[in-house]
């Protein structure tokens, strides 16, 4: 009995000193966090380091197989090897410089199942083969969100309007941010899309696009920000979030 009585008085204590992750409400880590510790990009690892950072959210891209199976990796190359027209086992033998494979979606969401803070901001890239590739592969992710359930944790992103469009309709809650850049924020909320994801250098041709996103609101995301000025220029102008290479350095900051 006395042995229970102090377990259970030292119970406060030890959860007191149990380290508790941060999350940025605005940092999003561009292809995971990779760049401070040489990590390979949008690897399962710089996941983990996004998440261990407390990133709001770890952007990542998805291409498609010539055997449809769905796998992160920014260029339609992978290692020399064009992603479109291989199968996966083709692109086995190619390794990260950690020894990593290409990793699947599949394994990807998982890994950012595991954890509840960190958003997964996934990233369609559109075929280079033809729109019904785009839409199929679009079908294909939105079916193994569900699959997982993996919805929470998901937020989307494009440069391809189609495939936005595809999204919504699958998804009427799903989170979709336009990247192209084009199109003002008036046109995208009458479109449906949930925010706009523009690089910084389009706020600052078009500052006045900060207020009216937020009078409709819409959420605004700048990147590929490394700069610590362009990021004051962000957060005085009240960005939502900012996509960096460099999460630790923004971090450091108070919005």
């Amino acid at each position: 009995m006395k042995k229970l009585i102090i377990v259970l008085c030292c119970l406060p204590l030890l959860m007191m000193a149990a380290p508790k992750v941060k999350t940025s409400k605005y940092v999003i880590a561009h292809r995971g966090a990779w760049k401070k510790q040489g990590l390979p990009e949008n690897s399962i690892t710089s996941l983990k380091e996004a998440i261990k950072l407390g990133c709001y959210g770890s952007e990542f891209d998805i291409h498609m197989t010539a055997d449809s199976i769905l796998v992160v990796n920014h260029d339609h190359e992978f290692k020399g090897i064009p992603i479109e027209t291989s199968t996966y086992q083709q692109l086995l033998p190619q390794k990260h410089s950690n020894g990593e494979s290409i990793p699947t979606l599949e394994a990807y969401l998982k890994e950012g199942m595991k954890q509840k803070k960190t958003k997964l901001i996934l990233e369609i890239k559109a075929s280079k083969i033809s729109k019904e590739r785009s839409i199929a592969m679009t079908q294909k992710v939105m079916q193994m969100v569900k699959n997982l359930k993996a919805t929470k944790w998901m937020e989307y992103i494009s440069f391809n309007d189609a495939v936005c469009k595809e999204i919504m309709r699958l998804d009427r809650k799903a989170k979709v941010a336009y990247l192209n850049g084009e199109k003002s924020p008036s046109d995208l909320k009458s479109e449906g899309y949930f925010g706009l994801d523009y690089h910084y250098s389009v706020f600052q041709k078009h500052p006045e696009w900060f207020k009216e996103a937020i009078n409709l609101g819409l959420t605004t995301n700048a990147w590929t920000v490394n700069d610590l000025e362009i990021t004051k220029f962000l957060l005085k102008n009240k960005v939502n979030y900012i996509t960096t290479n460099e999460p630790e350095m923004l971090l450091g900051l108070k919005k």
